[in-house]
């Protein structure tokens, strides 16, 4: 509060970038869990904010969408480092990134319906994607490799695109569990003991 009694607009700021933090998070955990044509009021709630909150960092639900798609690029690419520095080894620090990738991937199945026609919108999501994950699987793989844990031979690009592929059809398919031909694609990524 400042001398009149008033709330800073500091401490304001500080709030509003909480609670888009939080709608940020809620989001992504109600669309991995429901989709991304999931009730604005599930956010809300998971959040633990109104409706009014939601709308006024987000205006329409692409937009919405589209923070979370970056929010989670961010987080992945962020991630990496830490895991490789906190990790027991760097294969597990891969086999970690490599899960909250897949989340990301679920979580990103409906942004072109949410997107509509905006191509051009999409294009350059996908190239912030690339440009923020793409040196971050490679560092996790050159780490690997170097460690002797893991083949050696195989690309950043060429992992991340065979695990997105992987992913197709896991949200539609009860019958299809993309995480099960993930697993046997990262374990078959490790030179034998």
């Amino acid at each position: 509060m400042d001398n009149d009694g008033q709330e800073s607009s500091g401490s304001k700021r500080k709030d509003a970038r909480r609670n888009q933090q939080a709608l940020l998070e809620a989001a992504a955990e109600v669309f991995v869990a429901s989709g991304v044509e999931a009730p604005v009021r599930d956010i809300a709630t998971r959040a633990g904010v109104g409706m009014g909150t939601i709308y006024r960092h987000f205006p329409t639900r692409a937009d919405l969408v589209i923070a979370v798609y970056r929010h989670q690029v961010d987080a992945c690419a962020e991630a990496g480092p830490d895991l490789l520095e906190s990790g027991p080894t760097p294969y597990a620090a891969l086999w970690q990134w490599i899960d909250m990738f897949v989340d990301f991937l679920v979580t990103k199945h409906g942004l072109a319906a949410a997107m509509q026609a905006d191509n051009a919108g999409f294009e350059t999501l996908h190239a912030y994607f690339l440009d923020r994950l793409l040196p971050v699987c490679a560092s996790l793989l050159d780490a690997a490799a170097a460690s002797g844990e893991i083949r050696s031979d195989i690309d950043a690009y060429q992992l991340m695109r065979g695990i997105g592929n992987l992913c197709i059809g896991d949200d539609s398919d009860p019958r299809y569990n993309a995480r099960t031909l993930i697993d046997l694609l990262i374990t078959g990524l490790r030179l034998p003991d």
